[in-house]
């Protein structure tokens, strides 16, 4: 199925870090810097669209009317979506929806979170349906026991090796450094990774990303705004993709707790490379023609499985990419040139529109110091819960 795209006008973030402020002054602060990118006037939009955060009291609940609020009541309509660590990329989707069906020409989507220290817990409360809070709260497996899960499981079928995953980290700092909006800007060793705190076997503390404060902003508009605006060769939205896995033909991934499969399941496609291989259909482009990804590295080792999850190269083969230096600004596929997470950490309803800043900034050739250099084709990915995830596809 081809999907009409929508125009990238403008983009914006917060730099992040721990700054102990609202999520609404970051995210307002984004929307604003995505709003003079585009050169857009604030009394033109006419849609906000928040990701919610659910650590942030009523006002993150509610995100969409919160930022539109503090932007100023101009009479543009709202929404709010929440998709755990997918939920930039669905509040876009949201926006690009109406925009296609002619009932939006000028939206603004938000992501902006204040998180607490340490790794991220369920709210407070019993939820015996809940898988996420199951595997905290009955297994003890906080997120970095989850993401090692998958980095042992890289091991026992690929041969990664613990060196593997501290040279991802490696090359994302490298990258991080150029980054303005990145946390942490300072390079690091394969050594300084193996001599962290081991947190859970195999992955050591700079294996895994920290929480962080922070915001981005995307301002979309219609074919026909763009033209009446002036916009010439304008970065566009060709596909995104939020969808859930088809049973039985693919393999729930953790946190259902499944690393294998049975009843003639294929144990090699996991619901992630659904997630691909929609955006790819929709988009009717093929993995061969991306010239660069920003991916979900809540752990090392997961950098490396969404490479083959989006059809970078084949199953067992991230490794060898990495290797040869392939995945590096200049290589073959560049693989998160912001920093990724690694420099970032992680703002839950921020992360998925971050990436799309990212590759916004590359496709139009000003990613200063982390350029990749005649980038066209651009691709996020994302993990959500239960099921689902995220990809956003972009071209100019």
């Amino acid at each position: 199925m081809s999907v009409q795209p929508v125009i990238v006008a403008g983009v914006g973030m917060h730099p992040w870090g721990k700054w102990g402020r609202s999520f609404v002054q970051y995210g307002i602060h984004a929307a604003r810097e995505a709003l003079q990118d585009a050169g857009v006037p604030w009394t033109d939009v006419d849609l906000v669209v928040g990701g919610e955060t659910v650590r942030n009291g009523y006002a993150g609940y509610v995100a969409g009317s919160t930022f539109a609020q503090a932007l100023g009541w101009n009479g543009a309509r709202i929404a709010t979506s929440y998709a755990a660590c997918a939920t930039g990329a669905q509040a876009l989707d949201t926006a690009r929806a109406r925009i296609l069906a002619g009932m939006s020409e000028v939206a603004v989507v938000v992501g902006a979170d204040t998180t607490p220290k340490g790794f991220l817990a369920p709210n407070a409360g019993e939820r015996w349906d809940d898988p996420d809070w199951l595997r905290f709260r009955l297994l003890g497996m906080t997120n970095p026991a989850y993401f090692a899960m998958y980095a042992r499981r890289r091991m026992d079928l690929y041969g990664a090796t613990s060196e593997d995953f501290a040279q991802v980290k490696v090359k994302n700092a490298k990258h991080g450094l150029a980054n303005p909006n990145a946390r942490y800007r300072k390079e690091v060793s394969v050594d300084d990774v193996l001599g962290s705190a081991v947190v859970s076997d195999p992955l050591h503390l700079l294996d895994i990303c920290a929480t962080s404060d922070g915001a981005a902003a995307v301002v979309l508009v219609s074919e026909a705004y763009a033209a009446k605006a002036g916009l010439t060769d304008p970065v566009r939205i060709a596909g995104i993709a939020t969808v859930t896995p088809t049973f039985p033909n693919t393999v729930l991934d953790m946190p259902m707790l499944a690393t294998d499969a049975s009843g003639g399941v294929d144990p090699e496609r996991t619901f992630k490379e659904s997630i691909g291989d929609a955006v790819y259909a929709e988009a009717g482009i093929e993995p061969g023609d991306v010239d660069v990804a920003e991916v979900y590295d809540l752990s090392t080792a997961l950098e490396l499985d969404w490479m083959e999850d989006l059809g970078l190269c084949k199953r067992g083969e991230a490794e060898a990419l990495l290797r040869a230096g392939d995945t590096t600004i200049g290589g073959r596929i560049p693989v998160n040139p912001s920093g990724g997470l690694a420099c970032f950490g992680e703002a839950v309803p921020a992360q998925a529109l971050a990436q799309v800043c990212e590759l916004t900034w590359q496709l139009r050739g000003r990613a200063r110091g982390r350029q990749v250099e005649g980038a066209r084709v651009g691709i996020t990915a994302n993990q959500g819960l239960f099921g689902h995830g995220s990809s956003v596809l972009l071209t100019r």
